[in-house]
């Protein structure tokens, strides 16, 4: 009995706050004591005040036989005015009043069955201490007012009822939603509304430029769309919750939004793969490869889809040896996707730095560092995380935490990945030369060995005459329109950076009316031996 409170105290956090807003109390020991978060009606609003109720099962029994429990409801911070030490010198706590702790003084006989408290609780805790003697004959409802945000727990103990049922509501102002999940239901509306702003800016570029649309941009709108949906409905799992609570309908939208969830995994998981392997800007198809590919990401999503369905049908104390046949094959999958991608990056990079695309290199180049500082991000939450988790077995982990848990365990996590699906949209955006872009090699941009000056030499060696003169013209060396072969040291070229690299075929063709024509050129003259 003594140190039932404290093994519960470190034990609760391990079942708290992620579950229904109602919890389950029992004898047994996991179950003696219920916790969550509790926000006051000034945190987030509401039409209610926050309370907790307390309601136990009637028990029949015959005779005058009353069976008591012992009840406690308090803040995690004010747990030190939970119990009394039997001595100055005693190391444990007592914190049931019996006949042996009242005459110990610890407490009065008007209290027995309840828990014992501190005698100045009320004037140094930080809210208020509430303790009760539920008689199961004919228990009544406890409701507890909340009137600060906190950590909140309900604690039992069978005094001689041994065999009792009781259920806890955690009631927060603004609805049913567990008060640790309240902040999604604004941060995944946040995400609806951008992916819908990155959609409505990827629409317009894609309905303007709609005739030269490449097949990989076809897939990017497709993941936009998808992310708008998937966020919307998350969004909408979270406001029924929060207005019904976790009735039937909120348990199938669970399923949905795992399933949708698996789904992105997979589908963001090709797409980076097929990005990578350089489809629509340096290959125009797969071939075979893009098959495999697709089965990958299928079997991948059939995978995630029985990792999902089998998280949610299972308890996290139940969880044993055979759960790794559900994760090792979701593993593995994505083990290939990562190798596969990073191997095809590598490969893509190398084969246009080799060809002189300096500018698509560049683009994958900077793809590369998108992934990189994901990477980077990734390892650096994990740091932190691991620091944090390492306080788990502390007792007061969750009261600390349990209200940015969401955060660490999903919310940045989603924030990474729009950065970096908004980064490869803006990358492969829509423009007016996608397919010539795509479909032509960028001009090589250091001629070696190339002068113009050879060229100029060529020209006078076919203006002499067989016998070593002049050709009957007397147009020497002097008079050619090209510039002398400089001696010193060749200046290099400026770069070409900035510059349209395809545009040919127009202004290229265009002659000036102050320029000679090449038709009747002095050149041409000479070649044909005729005068116009």
């Amino acid at each position: 009995m003594k140190r039932w409170l404290q093994a519960l105290l470190v034990l609760a956090p391990c079942f708290l706050a992620v579950r229904a807003n109602e919890m389950q109390l029992d004898q047994k020991k996991e179950n003696r004591q219920r916790c969550s978060g509790m926000y006051s009606r000034n945190s987030w609003g509401g039409d209610v005040d926050p309370f907790i109720l307390a309601k136990f099962e009637k028990v029949d029994v015959e005779g005058d036989v009353d069976p008591l429990v012992s009840m406690v409801i308090f803040e995690w911070r004010d747990e030190n005015y939970v119990g009394k030490l039997a001595t100055p010198d005693s190391k444990e706590r007592e914190y049931i009043c019996d006949d042996e702790n009242v005459r110990a003084q610890l407490c009065n006989e008007t209290e027995i069955g309840q828990f014992i408290v501190a005698d100045n609780h009320t004037d140094s805790s930080r809210t208020v201490v509430t303790t009760s003697a539920i008689h199961l004959k004919d228990p009544k409802a406890i409701n507890y007012p909340i009137k600060k945000t906190g950590f909140y727990c309900v604690g039992t103990y069978g005094y001689s009822g041994k065999d009792y049922k009781a259920v806890v509501e955690f009631r927060n102002a603004y609805g049913e939603l567990p008060a640790a999940q309240i902040a999604k239901l604004p941060f995944y509306g946040g995400l609806a509304i951008t992916y819908a702003v990155i959609g409505a800016f990827w629409a317009f570029l894609y309905v303007q430029n709609r005739h030269d649309i490449l097949a990989v941009q076809n897939y990017i709108t497709f993941i936009i769309g998808f992310l708008i949906v998937e966020m919307l409905i998350t969004w909408g799992f979270y406001e029924y919750q929060n207005k019904h609570g976790n009735n039937a309908v909120a348990k199938v939208l669970l399923v949905l939004v795992s399933v949708l969830n698996a789904g992105r995994n997979s589908f963001s998981s090709f797409l980076l793969l097929i990005v990578c392997m350089g489809y629509g800007v340096v290959k125009p198809s797969l071939g075979k490869t893009m098959l495999i590919v697709r089965g990958l990401a299928a079997t991948h999503f059939v995978f995630g889809v029985i990792y999902a369905v089998t998280s949610l049908s299972i308890t996290p104390d139940s969880v044993g040896p055979l759960f790794l046949l559900v994760v090792l094959p979701l593993l593995g999958t994505f083990t290939i996707f990562y190798v596969w991608t990073l191997n095809s990056l590598g490969r893509t990079m190398k084969d246009l730095i080799d060809r002189k695309q300096h500018v698509k290199a560049l683009m994958y180049r900077r793809l590369w560092w998108c992934i990189l500082g994901s990477i980077m991000v990734i390892f650096g939450f994990f740091v932190i995380n691991s620091f944090t988790l390492a306080e788990r077995g502390d007792p007061d982990y969750v009261p600390k935490h349990w209200k940015s848990r969401w955060f660490i365990l999903d919310g940045w996590m989603n924030l990474v990945y729009m950065f970096d699906v908004g980064f490869i949209a803006y990358l492969w955006r829509p423009t007016a030369n996608n397919r010539r872009f795509a479909m032509s090699d960028e001009l090589a941009q250091d001629d070696e060995g190339f002068e113009i000056a050879s060229f100029n030499g060529s020209l006078d060696e076919e203006g002499r005459s067989p016998t070593g003169g002049r050709t009957p013209t007397g147009i020497g060396r002097e008079s050619s329109p090209l510039p002398k072969a400089q001696n010193g040291p060749r200046e290099p070229r400026e770069s070409l950076d900035g510059e349209t690299i395809f545009a040919v075929g127009e202004d290229a063709d265009k002659w000036s009316d102050d320029d000679e024509s090449p038709r009747n050129s002095g050149e041409r003259k000479r070649l044909t031996g005729k005068d116009t």
